[in-house]
């Protein structure tokens, strides 16, 4: 061993590798802290994602509750009210009763824009 320097403080060898090990030790620490919260599968931003993403399928789970509540009832009234299935064949498919006479207004067509024809 070297005799000290005069003036100089003593250092111990030992004292180093510690405090590398030390600061080796604390950086794991902090990277795996900030990857449990912020990275990864389960991290805070995915998770706050995830949240919005469970409200928003909420609201449309609700909508299409009330739609189907709503065509079910509708499915009732066809079922059971004979007023409603003759609305819908006189509607929709122009069926008549027998006596009555069927009128169609058909609108005149409209010349698309471009056309030359000149009457």
């Amino acid at each position: 061993m070297r005799p000290p320097t005069p003036g100089a403080t003593p250092c111990d060898p030992s004292r180093r590798p510690v405090r590398l090990r030390d600061l080796l030790l604390s950086a794991v620490v902090v990277a795996a802290a900030y990857f449990a919260l912020l990275g990864g599968e389960y991290g805070l931003f995915e998770l706050r994602r995830l949240e919005r993403q469970q409200e928003v399928e909420a609201v449309r789970l609700e909508q299409l509750r009330a739609e189907v509540e709503r065509l079910h009832l509708r499915a009732d009234s066809l079922a059971d009210d004979p007023a409603a299935l003759e609305r819908i064949a006189r509607e929709r498919y122009g069926m008549i009763r027998s006596g009555e006479r069927l009128y169609r207004f058909v609108e005149e067509d409209v010349a698309p824009a471009g056309s030359t024809d000149v009457r």
